[in-house]
């Protein structure tokens, strides 16, 4: 039997049902909690079907015949009270875990987290550092036991960030800022992808996310991508921008500190009333930039 329920459980490997986070290990929780609990009703519907069926066969003389029987208080009671108590546990479980998952709620830990801008591209992801002054293109790391604050968008269509080990899935939209908090708790390389058809490179709209074993890991990690970076400023972006399809990784230095936040403001409707202060005026006309090819376009 133990070997039969791994053969089954094998195909769960790598994905949601095979969590290294606390975020993914709640989601699982529920996934199973509320399953079980709809199981409860449907079940004994099931055997119920066959029993009756197989009892009041037209071939069986022993079945009762009672053709102006038309209520009973018991099998009232049964078929309302039970799923009434079933919906109930559903709901509490439900309410409790959607405000303990809220993917906007910072995770509680005495770590300093790592801070990652997220943009999606056609069809790759683009993961900024901005407290290191990095960028990465479909390559994302950081240590286990660490939060990791991320602040998504897009630059094209409407993807879905997602990272099926560490749990949360939620949308880069264009012109629209989401929120997402994920921690590892064990070291290795978990898949990421985009859970949101894109266009025809989607398939290859696939990352790796890294958790380190150590902090110093980690920073080997950070000092390879500032040994092999190029300058990431307005215009190399805006190359980097072009559809791609099944980019590898590649790695950067953020010339510009803003790029995150122009990206997102150049969808946005009255992007000149950015203009208030110098780093306004500094990310209206970084934004500006960033606008040309869509403008010439039109």
């Amino acid at each position: 039997m133990s070997l039969g329920l791994a053969a089954l459980l094998s195909g769960c490997s790598g994905g949601i049902l095979d969590p290294k986070g606390p975020v993914a290990a709640d989601e699982k929780n529920l996934i199973i909690t509320a399953t079980v609990l709809m199981l409860l009703v449907v079940i004994p519907v099931i055997v119920l079907t066959l029993v009756f069926a197989w009892k009041y066969r037209a071939s069986n003389p022993d079945a009762v015949y009672t053709p102006k029987w038309s209520h009973s208080n018991k099998i009232e009671a049964v078929v309302w009270i039970i799923p009434i108590i079933i919906v109930t546990a559903l709901a509490v479980v439900a309410w409790r875990t959607t405000h303990k998952l809220d993917p906007y709620r910072p995770l509680d830990s005495d770590q300093k987290p790592v801070n990652v801008q997220v943009v999606a591209l056609n069809w790759k992801w683009l993961f900024i550092y901005p407290d290191l002054g990095i960028a990465s293109v479909n390559q994302l790391a950081f240590p286990k036991g660490v939060p990791v604050n991320f602040r998504i968008t897009s630059d094209v269509a409407m993807n879905s960030f997602f990272i099926p080990q560490l749990g949360g899935q939620i949308y880069a939209m264009a012109g629209m800022e989401t929120k997402l908090h994920l921690l590892a708790d064990e070291a290795g390389e978990y898949n990421g992808m985009s859970a949101n058809y894109s266009g025809g490179g989607f398939s290859g709209m696939k990352f790796k996310a890294i958790a380190t074993q150590t902090p110093e890991e980690f920073q080997a990690w950070v000092n390879q991508v500032k040994a092999q970076a190029k300058p990431l400023d307005a215009q190399s972006y805006l190359a980097l921008a072009a559809p791609s399809e099944n980019n590898p990784p590649a790695y950067y230095t953020v010339a510009e500190p803003r790029l995150f936040d122009a990206v997102l403001h150049k969808y946005m409707a009255g992007r000149q009333s950015l203009a208030a202060s110098d780093e306004d005026l500094k990310l209206a006309a970084l934004t500006r930039v960033l606008c040309q090819p869509k403008a010439a376009k039109e």
